[in-house]
């Protein structure tokens, strides 16, 4: 090993050098490396420079100095040496330039890089103002030899033209570190990356140095100086290893570069660079983002100031969620929130983050990962909703996701994820690492949401199936086991459970199949069968398949492939198809509870609507039976949103007033029914009949839906009835109010979700017809669907809705006017009509 062996140890005159025996000794010696070897290079260059300089010095009004790096004091083995030669004008030109050949032509000598100059400190400065380059080295600048007043007075006005043209200056560094990640790519995630120039390598962290120079805005410092001094280290090593002043950690020098730093292989070595550089990407975005915030209000301000009388402008806090606000263009937490007694807050304000295509603020994480409570095994379901919410909002869940890890929220929820996190894929067909790949499989897989019936399973199986990559072994088997431990922690139910672990177990299974093997054997597809157990299983496992491949990179998949892969699930489809069905049917014939016969018989009996809320609750399981008052102080019910039950005398338009009225007040509803309720005529007697057979007057629907608060406190029971009692009179303009609303609060264009998705069933019911419905959860979606239905002229038989994160999937059971399911091409009319109903409701909002 030898990192200077293009380096001679005699001078020009045949003497040996000293600076080149001692800086050889330096570099071979294995004493010190690191931070303590740089400095000693740095120290060792300097003497040698000094000597130099002191030998030909023309006199006063001249010095040496040091910038960019070697100005920091951090010179790797193979590092340029950076130097400025200042003079004041007054020496003579001739003996200047002397003294510069003395300096310059003995470090050409030793084969060492230089980037030189020679100017005068009006001509630094100008040079400065034009080169960008040019202005970060000087703020490094570090006086070596000669004058130290004229050092001194240079880095003084270098300083001073660097805050004073900062609001100018910023925004063309930032175009220079975006241009520069454009073309080197991302440090984190690149098989053979450039220590130096891809985004979070080393010019990333002096670019924020200089931001902090600016005092406009200051990076995040915890972990920062330690991400720099790693990539520092690895470079150190790189140099040392291949002998030549390269940045680029190639393959093939991997391994040598980790037995230099005592790492246990290559592995590792990429994944500490992986670490430091999310550190500093991440800070860099915390950092621009401050910058942008601080550079638009300076040019706002002012104006606002003139508006106002010179008064300063309140600040706009606009709510998202419980606890959670936006203000200034960030994610952060309410004056009311507390962290250390909501233990969904984390999750809670993710999820609105990425919704709203927001950032995360910078003190909120720090704050939620300081104060926040671990929550209990298994997750309260508003935990797990929240996950998915986080999950299915698309491209906008990356930001969020890294803004969680970088403060360790994600190993606190999810401690499995430490195994995957920043872990290398050697392998050219990956594009990610595999955490990265998992959280972008997640983004593929929120654009086939509309697919499926289970887009939470979809979205979860997609955040798990690689998750055994972290354990040694077949990483699907090994990954099978922890998606149901984690399945289980996070709080599904048994049979959910079951089917993630199959996803996770299968995800190739598909893919390999299709590309593999020959399609028209009946064993192969059978095989298939067996393995997938179930149409929804089959179903997920082929949006999973088509998001992990997607989120693979370009070579993972194609339109053959897919094609290959369609086709299978079609024979394995057919396959399944002798699965019994459920009963669509089947609710129409559950009793009633006693509850709901009462409100039922008291809103028939009074000729309007009547209804209840009950809150309902889940029990926090502790790890001992404990029905104490601290310890329900301690641990303690988690709310599960409110239970309403609503009875009204038939009628048309009740779903959308019902909806309406809970969008009006702020109710995001969770899960929803609706159903017909034929009461007897006399007590124990069935109701009278018409000719046709059907009840006569005496039928009522009931409701029973969970909703919770989108934010503060519920409504009074009152004052829905009466709201209720309004729109069903048409005394209250639901559809003029909630558009009144929107334009008071306008929509965020935050996650773009797929279009709206609506079906006929094709093993629909005996008795209706039925239409299924996949759409982005939204304000007022409820209202939008049960409007749409009326004008088409359909009654709503009954209704299931399930909100699923941010994704609603419904199926509404209607008839028409003579009570029939409706004929075929009717029933494809309506949907079509309620599908483009919807997609205008969402590209308006």
């Amino acid at each position: 090993m030898t990192s200077v062996n293009d380096v001679t140890t005699e001078e020009a005159d045949g003497k040996p050098s000293g600076y080149a025996a001692a800086r050889l000794r330096l570099l071979q010696g294995e004493a010190r490396s690191g931070p303590p070897r740089r400095t000693a290079l740095a120290e060792l260059t300097d003497d040698w420079l000094t000597e130099l300089f002191g030998a030909g010095t023309p006199g006063g009004g001249v010095s040496l100095v040091a910038v960019g790096g070697y100005g920091r004091g951090e010179l790797s083995p193979r590092s340029d040496l950076d130097l400025l030669l200042l003079h004041d004008g007054s020496a003579d030109p001739a003996a200047v330039a002397a003294l510069a050949d003395r300096i310059w032509y003995p470090v050409w000598d030793l084969g060492l890089a230089l980037d030189h100059s020679v100017r005068t400190p009006v001509e630094a400065r100008k040079t400065a103002g034009d080169d960008l380059k040019v202005q970060l080295g000087l703020l490094d600048a570090r006086h070596l030899a000669g004058d130290l007043g004229l050092t001194a007075g240079l880095r003084t006005a270098v300083l001073a033209d660097w805050r004073n043209q900062a609001p100018k200056r910023l925004p063309e560094l930032r175009e220079l570190c975006e241009e520069r990640a454009e073309r080197q790519g991302e440090l984190q995630y690149l098989l053979e990356p450039d220590l130096k120039e891809a985004r979070g390598g080393l010019r990333d962290a002096t670019a924020l140095r200089a931001v902090a120079a600016s005092w406009l805005a200051d990076a995040p410092r915890e972990g920062l100086a330690d991400a720099r001094r790693r990539l520092l280290d690895v470079r150190d090593a790189l140099h040392l290893a291949t002998g030549r002043a390269t940045d680029r950690l190639a393959l093939q020098e991997q391994d040598q570069v980790a037995a230099e730093l005592g790492l246990l292989d290559a592995d590792t070595l990429l994944r500490q660079v992986y670490e430091a550089a999310r550190t500093v990407s991440y800070a860099s975005d915390v950092t621009w983002r401050e910058v942008g915030r601080v550079l638009k209000s300076r040019s706002v301000r002012p104006r606002l100031r003139a508006m106002l009388g010179g008064k300063s402008a309140p600040v706009e806090r606009s709510p998202l969620a419980e606890g959670v606000v936006e203000m200034d263009g960030e994610v952060v937490l309410a004056r009311a929130a507390r962290p250390e007694r909501d233990p969904v807050l984390p999750l809670r304000a993710a999820a609105a983050a990425a919704q709203a295509g927001l950032p995360l603020s910078l003190h909120a994480v720090r704050r939620m990962a300081a104060a926040a409570r671990p929550l209990p095994t298994p997750w309260p379901a508003e935990a797990r909703e929240q996950l998915v919410t986080l999950l299915g909002a698309g491209r906008t869940t990356v930001e969020v996701w890294e803004a969680l890890e970088a403060e360790g929220l994600i190993t606190r929820l999810l401690p499995d994820w430490e195994r995957v996190r920043c872990r290398p894929q050697r392998n050219a067909v990956h594009t990610w690492t595999v955490d990265r790949h998992l959280v972008e499989t997640a983004v593929r897989a929120s654009e086939l949401t509309r697919r499926v019936g289970r887009p939470d399973l979809l979205l979860v199986a997609a955040l798990l199936h690689d998750i055994g990559k972290g354990w040694p072994g077949d990483h699907s088997v090994a990954g099978e086991v922890i998606a149901r431990d984690v399945a289980a922690r996070i709080g599904f139910d048994r049979a959910d459970v079951a089917v993630l672990a199959s996803l996770v177990r299968h995800h190739l299974l598909l893919i390999e199949t299709a590309t593999r093997r020959d399609l028209e054997d009946p064993a192969t597809v059978r095989a298939v069968a067996d393995a997938v157990g179930s149409q929804g299983t089959l179903e997920l496992l082929h949006a999973l398949t088509e998001a992990d491949a997607l989120a693979t990179g370009p070579a993972a998949w194609s339109s053959w492939r897919g094609s290959l892969v369609t086709d299978l699930v079609k024979r394995v489809s057919a396959v399944l198809a002798g699965d019994a069905p459920l009963d669509p049917d089947a609710p129409d014939a559950v009793e009633p509870t006693a509850e709901q016969e009462r409100l039922a018989v008291e809103a028939f009996r009074t000729g309007g609507p009547v209804l209840s809320l009950r809150a309902q609750t889940e029990a926090v399981p502790s790890s001992e039976e404990d029905t104490s008052e601290h310890a329900s102080e301690a641990i303690g019910p988690e709310p599960q949103g409110v239970e309403l039950l609503i009875a009204v005398p038939d009628q048309s338009g009740v779903l959308p007033a019902v909806a309406g009225v809970l969008a009006m007040h702020r109710l995001t509803v969770r899960t929803a029914e609706l159903r017909s309720l034929s009461l007897p005529d006399e007590w124990g007697q069935r109701p009278r009949k018409d000719e046709g057979g059907r009840p006569e007057g005496r039928s009522v629907l009931l409701l029973n839906w969970r909703v919770a608060a989108e934010y503060g406190s519920l409504p009074q029971a009152a004052r829905l009835r009466a709201d209720l009692v309004r729109a069903l009179d048409g005394s209250l303009d639901i559809a003029a109010r909630l558009a009144e609303r929107d334009a008071a609060y306008p929509r965020r264009r935050g996650a773009v979700a797929p279009p709206p998705r609506v079906t006929v069933a094709s093993a629909g019911s005996r008795l209706a017809t039925v239409i299924e419905v996949r759409a982005q959860d939204a304000p007022g979606l409820l209202h939008r669907i049960g409007r749409a239905l009326e004008v088409s002229d359909v009654r709503v038989r009954s209704a299931h809705v399930s909100t699923l994160g941010a994704n609603a999937v419904d199926a509404f059971y209607v008839t028409g006017p003579d009570e029939a399911p409706l004929p075929s091409q009717e029933a494809v009319s309506v949907a079509r009509s309620l599908e483009k109903a919807l997609q205008t409701s969402t590209a308006g909002g």
